[in-house]
Formats: C-alpha cells, structure tokens, sequence
C-alpha cells in the first residue's frame, strides 16, 4: 500500500493504474489510504520532518551520526541507525570528500624542527596550533585562504584571504588568531608544512614578536599536517564545491561566513565530542573553574 501511494507523488502513476499492476483491489488500498495513522507512523511523519530540518540547518553536509546527536539534544530518542534508514528513504546524504590539490612550494630558508610528529591533540587552549593555505576558484581568479586553528578544541582562530598567497596572508592570519586569544599567546606552538609562506623571515617575524614557536613537517608529507589539511576539505566539501563564485568579493564573504556562523559556533566535531569548537571551549572552561568535592575528615 505504501509502494502504491509513494508511485503518485514520485512519479505520477494514478492509483487505480498501479492497484491494477500489482492486482490489488482498489476498494482495499482506498480503506488503507484513508485509515487514522498509527501512533508509529505518526512519530516517523514526526522524525521525517526533523531531519530533514537539521539537514537542512547543516548545509546540506551532516549523516545519520550528527543528525542522531542533533536529535537527541533535543529530546528524541533514536540511534544513528534508525536515522542513516530514514535519511535513506528521504534522500537525503552528507558530501563524500573531494580531490585534494596542494599549493606547498618549499621555501629556501631554513625550516623548523617538527616538534608535533603528528600527535594533533592539546591538552589546553593556546597549546598548539595548526595553520595551512588553500585555494578556491572564481570568476576572477584563485582566492587564497589561510587558517590559524587551535587543535584543543578545532577553533578556527584566525583567518585571512587574498588574492596572492604569500607570507602577508600567513601573517594576517596569525594576527587575527592572536587578537582572538586576546593578544597573549606566548608558548604556543605554530605547526605547518614547509611552504614558502611560512618559511619566509615576515613569517618568522611575527612569531617571534608573539613568543610563537615555529613547527613544521617534512616536505611533501601532507599527513605531518593532517589536521589543517582536514580542517580544508571540511571546508571545500560543506561549502565551496556547492557554489560557483563570480567575484572573490563573493567568495570571501561565503568562506567567512561559514567559518564564523558554521564552523566555530554550530558545527559538531568528532574530536570535542561531538560538540561545536566554541561551545567545547566553554564548557572545559566551566569544569575547570568548578572545583572537586573534598573529601570529609574522619572523626577519630
């Protein structure tokens, strides 16, 4: 009967042709259609629409695991299964990763030591941080994107665009991820790939102005700096491949956009788990500042 009723609203079929199909009486399927709901269908119809909500609210990006996460938050019960079988029937499906493509030109100055080795964990804000450039097409040309991220929590500390990607755009970045953090950024550790923007004595600069201290991977291991370079296919994936930007002027306030309003506020991240990048920074800040039940004397 479900088969029957879905062939008209997917396709068109009339229900008498398709009763007739699959010989089914006409007068039966019509008592089924017009039959009350059960509590059953009722509480589907109900998840249906609330996926196709938070779907919706994602961009389009999210599967059945952040969808159930998003479910849960607000009171259902259900697991990732029951969702990924729902999102199958409506259609719905998250972007599948696409190509990479790497603009890392090894610089001529002497590169950092790699003091990460690819351990991309921290145990505190301001302890590590990754950065990496990337670019998008427009109309006009390549927009170039470089990132600064705190790996405690995947925040997105600074970011910077242009249309040439040199040490400027690094440095630009960098400052913005040090107004972030309130200027005071002494000790962290800065982790790349041996670009020539990041290589270049501007770069070097700047740090050391900051009391940051310079980490680098090995030349042409995109895996000694995964996490920036996970941190971009999240991006081209959940945003930039599904538009075509006429001007950089567009692209730069879409990429800005989704990393204010998205990335650093909305979206869940595995490593926090599951929740988003700031909303991870408040709640260790509030456990850390809560203090541990003492336990009481005994009374000899």
């Amino acid at each position: 009967m479900e088969f029957i009723a879905s062939q008209r609203t997917k396709h068109g079929i009339p229900h008498a042709i398709a009763c007739r199909a699959l010989e089914v009486s006409q007068s039966w399927f019509y008592k089924w259609i017009n039959r009350r709901p059960t509590a059953r269908e009722q509480r589907r119809d109900r998840l249906d629409e609330e996926i196709k909500k938070l779907f919706a609210a994602s961009g389009g990006t999210y599967g059945s695991p952040r969808i159930a996460r998003d479910l849960r938050d607000e009171g259902w019960t259900v697991s990732a299964n029951t969702v990924a079988a729902r999102m199958v029937e409506l259609d719905l499906a998250g972007r599948a990763p696409g190509r990479r493509r790497s603009l890392t030109r090894q610089g001529r100055r002497p590169a950092a030591p790699d003091l990460v080795r690819r351990k991309f964990t921290a145990v505190a804000p301001d302890v590590l941080w990754v950065g990496d450039v990337t670019q998008t097409d427009t109309g006009e040309g390549p927009l170039y994107l470089a990132t600064t991220e705190d790996l405690f929590s995947r925040r997105m500390l600074g970011h910077a665009m242009s249309a040439h990607h040199d040490a400027a755009l690094v440095v630009a970045s960098l400052q913005m991820a040090t107004a972030t953090r309130g200027g005071d950024v002494d000790g962290v550790i800065f982790h790349t790939d041996r670009g020539s923007e990041y290589t270049a004595a501007r770069t070097a600069a700047a740090c050391r102005r900051h009391g940051i201290t310079q980490s680098m991977g090995r030349v042409g291991c995109a895996l000694d700096n995964a996490a920036a370079e996970a941190f971009n296919s999240t991006l081209k994936v959940e945003s930039v491949h599904r538009h075509h930007f006429t001007t950089r002027a567009e692209a730069r306030i879409k990429i800005a956009t989704w990393i204010a309003d998205f990335h650093n506020t909305s979206r869940r991240h595995s490593a926090n788990d599951g929740l988003a990048p700031i909303t991870f920074e408040h709640q260790m800040a509030e456990a850390r500042r809560t203090p541990t039940a003492q336990p009481r004397a005994e009374v000899a």
